[in-house]
């Protein structure tokens, strides 16, 4: 294997241990949003879309030309060659079997990269969701507890009109808090609906994420029955 095949199958191994590390499921998104988070990060962020397009540039070209050495050793007569040259059959053979390796490294890593970008921006919306939806349950929970307090409040200043021992500013009282009543109603409704929305949008992220991940095994599926077939080919070519 040459150096630059090496380094693309060792930057696919690399992939496929990046992308089992964020699958661990004792880290939760919140943590990943923080180690994203982390100022290293954000003095590499500026070369990271650079990085990234140029990353699949390289794959891309790596792909095209393993592709071409695929068909250009696959289309190759064989039949006549070995009866002049007894060890150009198995010449080829190895040159179209290095091809073909090539040809899936340079695909997989490609593939990869664009899932592993996809999961990092899935998990930091997700991330996100998560604290929203944490800080309007927050805000929902007091808006609650102040509720209660204002109605134990009005009810002992409904006890005290009762009973004749309320003036007219206790009525005046009363009539502000009773406003202030309509107003947390309104704030504590507003805040329910916030977080409904906030949930709808974790379910949304999270049916996303598992149709990314379905789309993953399909797509890996038909790439190893594409590579049964090559092979099938091959073992063909070789009778």
């Amino acid at each position: 294997m040459t150096l630059q095949w090496t380094a693309v199958a060792f930057f696919l191994y690399m992939e496929i241990g990046v992308l089992l590390i964020f699958c661990l499921p004792f880290i939760s998104a919140k943590r990943w949003q923080t180690v994203f988070n982390l100022s290293i990060w954000n003095k590499v962020a500026r070369f990271w879309n650079k990085g990234f397009l140029t990353m699949i540039i390289i794959l891309i070209v790596l792909f095209l030309d393993a592709v071409r050495e695929v068909r250009k050793y696959s289309g190759a007569e064989h039949s006549k060659d070995a009866k002049l040259h007894p060890n150009m059959f198995d010449h080829l053979h190895m040159k179209l079997f290095r091809a073909q390796r090539n040809l899936y490294i340079s695909g997989f890593s490609l593939f990869l990269w664009l899932v592993m970008r996809r999961v990092i921006t899935l998990i930091n919306q997700l991330a996100t969701a998560l604290g929203t939806g944490a800080a309007l349950q927050t805000q929902a929970d007091g808006a609650n507890q102040a509720a209660k307090k204002y109605m134990e409040d009005n009810e002992q200043l409904k006890q005290a009109l009762e009973e004749g021992k309320v003036d007219k500013k206790g009525a005046e009282v009363k009539e502000a808090l009773r406003k202030e009543m309509a107003t947390l109603s309104e704030e504590l409704e507003s805040t329910r609906n916030a977080l409904k929305k906030s949930r709808a949008e974790v379910e949304a992220l999270k049916k996303q994420s598992d149709g990314l991940t379905k789309e993953y095994d399909r797509l890996l599926t038909e790439h190893q029955k594409l590579q049964y077939l090559q092979q099938g080919e091959g073992d063909k070519k070789d009778q």
